[in-house]
Protein backbone atom coordinates (compact mmCIF):
# COMPACT_ATOMS: atom_id res chain seq x y z
CA UNK A 1 0.00 0.00 0.00
CA UNK A 2 2.65 2.74 0.56
CA UNK A 3 4.72 1.59 -2.08
CA UNK A 4 1.28 2.52 -4.33
CA UNK A 5 0.59 5.60 -2.72
CA UNK A 6 4.24 6.42 -3.44
CA UNK A 7 3.67 6.21 -7.19
CA UNK A 8 0.61 7.73 -6.87
CA UNK A 9 2.39 11.28 -5.09
CA UNK A 10 5.16 10.99 -8.02
CA UNK A 11 2.96 10.35 -10.55
CA UNK A 12 0.60 13.20 -9.76
CA UNK A 13 3.72 15.98 -8.35
CA UNK A 14 5.08 15.02 -12.31
CA UNK A 15 2.50 16.25 -13.77
CA UNK A 16 1.32 18.74 -11.38
CA UNK A 17 4.84 20.07 -11.85
CA UNK A 18 4.98 19.97 -15.76
CA UNK A 19 0.92 21.97 -15.58
CA UNK A 20 2.49 25.00 -13.05
CA UNK A 21 5.57 24.87 -15.92
CA UNK A 22 2.89 25.21 -18.40
CA UNK A 23 0.57 27.65 -17.01
CA UNK A 24 3.70 29.67 -15.83
CA UNK A 25 4.98 29.96 -19.16
CA UNK A 26 1.48 30.88 -20.80
CA UNK A 27 1.03 33.83 -18.61
CA UNK A 28 4.81 35.01 -18.55
CA UNK A 29 5.12 34.66 -22.60
CA UNK A 30 2.07 35.95 -23.67
CA UNK A 31 -1.11 36.46 -22.07
CA UNK A 32 0.06 38.12 -18.14
CA UNK A 33 -2.42 36.86 -15.79
CA UNK A 34 -5.72 39.29 -16.66
CA UNK A 35 -6.04 41.08 -19.96
CA UNK A 36 -8.49 44.32 -20.71
CA UNK A 37 -10.24 44.68 -23.29
CA UNK A 38 -12.54 47.43 -24.75
CA UNK A 39 -16.32 45.93 -24.03
CA UNK A 40 -17.19 43.80 -27.68
CA UNK A 41 -13.33 43.26 -28.49
CA UNK A 42 -13.68 39.46 -28.18
CA UNK A 43 -16.76 38.67 -29.82
CA UNK A 44 -16.10 41.47 -32.93
CA UNK A 45 -12.47 42.12 -32.76
CA UNK A 46 -11.13 39.76 -34.16
CA UNK A 47 -13.00 41.54 -37.72
CA UNK A 48 -11.57 45.31 -36.83
CA UNK A 49 -9.59 45.43 -34.08
CA UNK A 50 -9.08 49.03 -34.23
CA UNK A 51 -12.89 49.92 -33.46
CA UNK A 52 -11.95 48.46 -30.29
CA UNK A 53 -8.88 49.97 -28.99
CA UNK A 54 -8.69 51.01 -25.48
CA UNK A 55 -7.93 54.49 -24.78
CA UNK A 56 -4.84 55.80 -22.76
CA UNK A 57 -7.25 57.13 -19.90
CA UNK A 58 -4.91 58.30 -16.86
CA UNK A 59 -7.45 57.46 -14.58
CA UNK A 60 -8.50 54.27 -15.35
CA UNK A 61 -4.71 52.97 -15.46
CA UNK A 62 -4.21 54.62 -11.93
CA UNK A 63 -6.99 52.40 -10.23
CA UNK A 64 -6.10 49.78 -12.01
CA UNK A 65 -2.69 50.11 -11.01
CA UNK A 66 -3.29 50.62 -7.62
CA UNK A 67 -5.31 47.80 -6.88
CA UNK A 68 -3.72 45.22 -4.35
CA UNK A 69 -1.83 42.43 -6.34
CA UNK A 70 -0.83 43.88 -9.67
CA UNK A 71 2.50 44.53 -10.01
CA UNK A 72 2.52 45.54 -14.01
CA UNK A 73 0.79 47.51 -16.63
CA UNK A 74 1.59 46.25 -19.78
CA UNK A 75 0.24 47.72 -23.08
CA UNK A 76 -0.21 45.81 -26.26
CA UNK A 77 -0.94 46.54 -29.65
CA UNK A 78 -2.17 43.77 -31.76
CA UNK A 79 -1.47 43.95 -35.78
CA UNK A 80 -0.44 41.94 -38.29
CA UNK A 81 0.97 42.70 -42.16
CA UNK A 82 4.33 41.86 -43.89
CA UNK A 83 7.88 42.50 -43.22
CA UNK A 84 10.56 42.21 -46.19
CA UNK A 85 14.63 42.15 -45.50
CA UNK A 86 16.46 41.50 -48.40
CA UNK A 87 14.43 39.92 -51.53
CA UNK A 88 12.36 38.01 -49.04
CA UNK A 89 9.55 39.12 -47.73
CA UNK A 90 6.83 37.69 -45.30
CA UNK A 91 4.12 37.76 -43.11
CA UNK A 92 3.83 38.28 -39.57
CA UNK A 93 1.88 38.71 -36.21
CA UNK A 94 3.16 41.74 -34.59
CA UNK A 95 2.32 43.46 -30.85
CA UNK A 96 3.84 46.51 -30.19
CA UNK A 97 4.75 46.46 -26.24
CA UNK A 98 5.97 48.80 -23.51
CA UNK A 99 9.95 47.80 -23.34
CA UNK A 100 10.01 48.32 -19.50
CA UNK A 101 6.85 47.15 -18.51
CA UNK A 102 7.64 43.87 -20.68
CA UNK A 103 10.49 42.74 -18.76
CA UNK A 104 8.16 42.01 -15.99
CA UNK A 105 5.57 40.34 -18.09
CA UNK A 106 7.45 38.26 -20.53
CA UNK A 107 9.86 36.16 -17.57
CA UNK A 108 9.65 32.92 -19.80
CA UNK A 109 10.44 34.51 -22.89
CA UNK A 110 14.20 33.71 -23.85
CA UNK A 111 16.30 36.00 -25.61
CA UNK A 112 18.15 34.02 -28.21
CA UNK A 113 20.33 36.30 -29.91
CA UNK A 114 21.10 40.39 -29.78
CA UNK A 115 19.26 42.59 -27.15
CA UNK A 116 15.83 43.02 -25.94
CA UNK A 117 13.31 46.28 -26.44
CA UNK A 118 14.62 49.18 -24.62
CA UNK A 119 12.35 52.36 -24.40
CA UNK A 120 15.64 54.43 -25.75
CA UNK A 121 15.47 52.59 -29.27
CA UNK A 122 11.65 52.91 -30.53
CA UNK A 123 13.06 51.76 -33.55
CA UNK A 124 13.72 48.22 -32.42
CA UNK A 125 12.00 45.32 -33.65
CA UNK A 126 12.38 41.72 -31.73
CA UNK A 127 11.87 38.44 -34.01
CA UNK A 128 10.66 34.76 -33.13
CA UNK A 129 13.31 32.39 -34.10
CA UNK A 130 11.66 30.14 -36.20
CA UNK A 131 10.10 33.76 -38.51
CA UNK A 132 14.04 35.13 -37.99
CA UNK A 133 15.37 31.90 -39.90
CA UNK A 134 12.95 32.34 -42.43
CA UNK A 135 13.36 35.78 -43.27
CA UNK A 136 17.12 35.34 -43.09
CA UNK A 137 17.55 37.84 -40.48
CA UNK A 138 20.02 38.71 -37.33
CA UNK A 139 20.56 41.38 -35.04
CA UNK A 140 21.49 45.02 -36.17
CA UNK A 141 20.32 44.10 -40.05
CA UNK A 142 17.46 46.43 -41.54
CA UNK A 143 14.45 45.55 -41.83
CA UNK A 144 11.21 46.76 -43.21
CA UNK A 145 7.25 46.44 -41.77
CA UNK A 146 4.14 46.86 -44.15
CA UNK A 147 0.33 46.67 -42.28
CA UNK A 148 -2.90 48.43 -42.43
CA UNK A 149 -3.61 51.49 -40.87
CA UNK A 150 -6.75 52.23 -38.95
CA UNK A 151 -8.43 54.11 -41.65
CA UNK A 152 -7.87 51.31 -44.45
CA UNK A 153 -4.56 52.40 -46.03
CA UNK A 154 -1.21 50.87 -46.19
CA UNK A 155 1.42 52.39 -43.86
CA UNK A 156 5.52 51.40 -43.99
CA UNK A 157 7.57 51.72 -41.27
CA UNK A 158 11.55 50.88 -40.89
CA UNK A 159 13.17 49.26 -38.12
CA UNK A 160 16.59 47.63 -36.63
CA UNK A 161 16.05 43.84 -35.17
CA UNK A 162 17.25 43.98 -32.16
CA UNK A 163 17.58 40.26 -31.33
CA UNK A 164 15.65 36.80 -31.46
CA UNK A 165 13.16 35.32 -28.57
CA UNK A 166 11.37 32.17 -28.16
CA UNK A 167 8.84 31.16 -25.67
CA UNK A 168 6.95 27.88 -25.01
CA UNK A 169 5.04 27.96 -28.58
CA UNK A 170 7.16 27.26 -31.86
CA UNK A 171 4.38 28.46 -34.06
CA UNK A 172 4.27 31.39 -32.42
CA UNK A 173 7.27 31.79 -33.20
CA UNK A 174 7.76 30.97 -36.48
CA UNK A 175 5.51 34.34 -37.46
CA UNK A 176 5.86 36.41 -34.39
CA UNK A 177 7.48 39.73 -33.77
CA UNK A 178 7.32 42.65 -31.33
CA UNK A 179 7.94 46.15 -31.42
CA UNK A 180 7.99 49.37 -29.54
CA UNK A 181 4.60 50.30 -28.84
CA UNK A 182 5.54 53.67 -30.41
CA UNK A 183 6.48 52.19 -33.56
CA UNK A 184 3.16 49.88 -33.33
CA UNK A 185 1.34 53.11 -32.92
CA UNK A 186 3.32 55.45 -36.05
CA UNK A 187 2.82 52.20 -38.10
CA UNK A 188 -1.13 51.63 -37.75
CA UNK A 189 -1.55 54.79 -37.09
CA UNK A 190 -3.56 54.87 -34.07
CA UNK A 191 -3.54 56.38 -30.34
CA UNK A 192 -5.23 53.48 -28.01
CA UNK A 193 -3.78 49.77 -27.22
CA UNK A 194 -5.32 46.30 -28.09
CA UNK A 195 -5.62 45.30 -24.40
CA UNK A 196 -3.73 45.57 -21.34
CA UNK A 197 -1.96 42.90 -20.17
CA UNK A 198 -2.29 42.94 -15.79
CA UNK A 199 0.77 41.01 -13.91
CA UNK A 200 0.21 39.93 -10.73
CA UNK A 201 2.99 38.98 -7.54
CA UNK A 202 1.23 35.59 -7.76
CA UNK A 203 -1.07 33.32 -9.95
CA UNK A 204 -3.63 32.22 -7.03
CA UNK A 205 -4.50 35.97 -6.82
CA UNK A 206 -5.93 36.21 -10.80
CA UNK A 207 -10.19 35.53 -10.07
CA UNK A 208 -10.14 37.80 -6.38
CA UNK A 209 -8.54 40.49 -8.37
CA UNK A 210 -10.79 40.35 -11.27
CA UNK A 211 -13.93 40.51 -9.18
CA UNK A 212 -11.96 43.58 -7.69
CA UNK A 213 -11.52 45.23 -10.83
CA UNK A 214 -14.88 44.59 -12.53
CA UNK A 215 -16.89 46.03 -9.69
CA UNK A 216 -14.64 48.91 -9.46
CA UNK A 217 -14.41 49.68 -12.81
CA UNK A 218 -18.20 48.39 -13.76
CA UNK A 219 -19.09 51.62 -15.97
CA UNK A 220 -15.99 51.65 -17.45
CA UNK A 221 -16.74 49.80 -20.67
CA UNK A 222 -14.11 47.57 -20.29
CA UNK A 223 -13.89 43.53 -19.93
CA UNK A 224 -11.40 41.93 -17.19
CA UNK A 225 -10.31 38.32 -18.60
CA UNK A 226 -8.54 35.94 -16.40
CA UNK A 227 -5.89 34.22 -18.12
CA UNK A 228 -7.48 30.78 -18.22
CA UNK A 229 -10.45 31.84 -20.08
CA UNK A 230 -7.43 32.33 -23.10
CA UNK A 231 -5.08 29.58 -22.59
CA UNK A 232 -6.95 26.84 -24.41
CA UNK A 233 -3.91 24.75 -25.35
CA UNK A 234 -3.55 24.95 -21.63
CA UNK A 235 -6.90 24.00 -20.25
CA UNK A 236 -6.77 20.84 -23.56
CA UNK A 237 -3.56 19.79 -21.77
CA UNK A 238 -4.60 19.84 -18.07
CA UNK A 239 -7.70 17.98 -18.55
CA UNK A 240 -6.07 15.17 -20.53
CA UNK A 241 -3.36 15.13 -17.23
CA UNK A 242 -6.36 15.31 -14.81
CA UNK A 243 -7.61 12.27 -16.73
CA UNK A 244 -4.64 10.57 -16.76
CA UNK A 245 -4.40 10.61 -12.92
CA UNK A 246 -7.76 9.68 -12.69
CA UNK A 247 -7.11 6.38 -13.91
CA UNK A 248 -3.92 6.27 -11.93
CA UNK A 249 -5.85 6.35 -8.56
CA UNK A 250 -8.06 4.37 -10.02
CA UNK A 251 -5.71 1.30 -10.90
CA UNK A 252 -3.90 1.71 -7.30
CA UNK A 253 -7.40 1.82 -5.79
CA UNK A 254 -7.85 -1.69 -7.15
CA UNK A 255 -4.53 -2.93 -6.44
CA UNK A 256 -4.93 -2.25 -2.80
CA UNK A 257 -8.26 -3.77 -2.36
CA UNK A 258 -7.60 -6.98 -3.68
CA UNK A 259 -4.64 -6.83 -1.97
CA UNK A 260 -5.98 -5.77 1.36
CA UNK A 261 -8.90 -7.61 0.97
CA UNK A 262 -7.39 -10.82 0.52
CA UNK A 263 -4.84 -10.32 3.57
CA UNK A 264 -7.86 -9.57 5.61
CA UNK A 265 -10.01 -12.36 4.51
CA UNK A 266 -6.60 -14.54 5.84
CA UNK A 267 -6.58 -13.20 9.00
CA UNK A 268 -10.08 -13.64 9.76
CA UNK A 269 -9.21 -17.07 8.82
CA UNK A 270 -6.24 -17.81 11.08
CA UNK A 271 -8.26 -16.04 13.98
CA UNK A 272 -11.58 -18.26 13.43
CA UNK A 273 -11.26 -19.67 16.95
CA UNK A 274 -9.95 -16.44 18.75
CA UNK A 275 -13.13 -14.37 17.39
CA UNK A 276 -15.15 -17.54 18.34
CA UNK A 277 -13.51 -16.99 21.58
CA UNK A 278 -14.21 -13.38 21.91
CA UNK A 279 -17.75 -13.37 20.89
CA UNK A 280 -18.25 -16.71 23.77
CA UNK A 281 -17.17 -14.30 26.20
CA UNK A 282 -19.82 -11.47 25.18
CA UNK A 283 -18.29 -9.51 22.48
CA UNK A 284 -20.91 -8.75 20.01
CA UNK A 285 -21.17 -9.82 16.60
CA UNK A 286 -21.23 -5.73 15.98
CA UNK A 287 -18.31 -5.43 18.15
CA UNK A 288 -16.24 -7.42 15.96
CA UNK A 289 -17.14 -6.16 12.89
CA UNK A 290 -15.99 -2.36 14.32
CA UNK A 291 -12.66 -4.52 15.07
CA UNK A 292 -11.60 -5.19 11.59
CA UNK A 293 -12.98 -2.18 9.87
CA UNK A 294 -10.86 -0.17 12.94
CA UNK A 295 -7.81 -2.38 11.62
CA UNK A 296 -8.81 -1.76 7.76
CA UNK A 297 -9.13 1.99 8.95
CA UNK A 298 -5.27 1.29 10.27
CA UNK A 299 -3.60 0.36 7.72
CA UNK A 300 -4.96 2.74 5.19
CA UNK A 301 -3.33 5.43 7.88
CA UNK A 302 -0.27 3.89 8.33
CA UNK A 303 0.31 3.01 4.85
CA UNK A 304 -0.78 6.53 3.48
CA UNK A 305 1.80 8.01 5.82
CA UNK A 306 4.85 5.86 4.67
CA UNK A 307 3.95 6.35 1.48
CA UNK A 308 3.72 10.36 2.04
CA UNK A 309 7.12 9.97 3.74
CA UNK A 310 8.28 7.71 1.22
CA UNK A 311 7.11 9.93 -1.52
CA UNK A 312 8.34 13.02 0.01
CA UNK A 313 12.20 11.94 -0.18
CA UNK A 314 11.55 10.45 -3.66
CA UNK A 315 10.54 13.72 -5.20
CA UNK A 316 12.86 15.85 -3.32
CA UNK A 317 15.85 13.61 -4.81
CA UNK A 318 14.54 13.28 -7.85
CA UNK A 319 13.82 17.17 -8.01
CA UNK A 320 17.41 17.48 -7.12
CA UNK A 321 18.65 15.16 -9.89
CA UNK A 322 15.70 16.45 -12.82
CA UNK A 323 13.73 14.47 -15.39
CA UNK A 324 15.03 15.59 -18.81
CA UNK A 325 12.50 16.26 -21.03
CA UNK A 326 12.49 16.12 -24.63
CA UNK A 327 10.58 19.30 -26.52
CA UNK A 328 6.48 18.55 -26.06
CA UNK A 329 4.66 18.55 -29.98
CA UNK A 330 4.56 22.55 -30.43
CA UNK A 331 7.75 23.71 -28.36
CA UNK A 332 11.06 23.67 -30.00
CA UNK A 333 13.12 22.67 -27.14
CA UNK A 334 12.97 20.56 -24.04
CA UNK A 335 13.55 21.18 -20.49
CA UNK A 336 14.51 19.62 -17.00
CA UNK A 337 11.46 18.69 -14.89
CA UNK A 338 10.89 18.08 -11.23
CA UNK A 339 8.02 16.45 -8.71
CA UNK A 340 5.89 19.35 -7.37
CA UNK A 341 4.30 18.40 -3.57
CA UNK A 342 1.17 20.39 -2.22
CA UNK A 343 -0.74 19.38 0.12
CA UNK A 344 -3.99 18.51 -1.96
CA UNK A 345 -2.21 16.01 -4.06
CA UNK A 346 -0.78 14.33 -0.17
CA UNK A 347 -4.66 14.80 1.12
CA UNK A 348 -6.30 12.88 -1.52
CA UNK A 349 -3.31 10.24 -1.31
CA UNK A 350 -3.95 9.22 2.27
CA UNK A 351 -7.68 9.41 1.42
CA UNK A 352 -7.74 7.15 -0.95
CA UNK A 353 -5.30 4.87 1.24
CA UNK A 354 -8.29 5.08 3.93
CA UNK A 355 -10.92 4.59 1.99
CA UNK A 356 -9.43 1.49 -0.28
CA UNK A 357 -8.76 -0.30 3.25
CA UNK A 358 -11.96 0.59 4.72
CA UNK A 359 -14.03 -1.22 1.48
CA UNK A 360 -11.39 -3.46 1.70
CA UNK A 361 -12.12 -4.36 5.30
CA UNK A 362 -15.83 -4.51 4.98
CA UNK A 363 -16.20 -8.11 3.69
CA UNK A 364 -13.91 -9.42 5.81
CA UNK A 365 -15.06 -7.86 8.83
CA UNK A 366 -18.64 -8.66 7.95
CA UNK A 367 -17.47 -12.50 7.32
CA UNK A 368 -16.39 -12.63 10.80
CA UNK A 369 -18.94 -10.80 12.49
CA UNK A 370 -21.36 -13.72 10.94
CA UNK A 371 -19.85 -16.51 12.76
CA UNK A 372 -21.33 -19.61 14.56
CA UNK A 373 -19.65 -18.97 17.84
CA UNK A 374 -19.53 -23.24 18.09
CA UNK A 375 -18.15 -23.69 15.03
CA UNK A 376 -15.70 -20.90 15.31
CA UNK A 377 -14.65 -22.35 18.66
CA UNK A 378 -14.21 -26.27 17.45
CA UNK A 379 -11.80 -24.48 14.48
CA UNK A 380 -8.57 -26.41 14.14
CA UNK A 381 -9.56 -29.10 16.29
Amino acid sequence: MALGITALILASGFIEWNLRFGRESTIHSQLGHIRVYKAGYREAGAGNPFAYLVPNQEQQLRIIKKQSHIVAVAPRLSFNGLISHGDSTLSFIGEGVAPDEERVLSQSVTLVQGEPLTSTDPDGIMLGQGLAANLGAKPGDTVVLLANTASGGLNAVQGRVRGLFRTITKAYDDSALRTTITMARQLVRVAGSTSYALVLDNTEHTDATVTALRQRLQAEQLEFVPWYELADFYNKTAKLFSRQVDVLRAIIAVIIILSISNSMMMGVLERTSEIGTAMALGTSRGGVLRQFLVEGALLGVLGGLFGLMIGYVAAKLISVIGIPMPAPPGMAFGYTAGILLSWPTALKAVILAIATTLTASVYPAWKASRMNIVDALRHGR
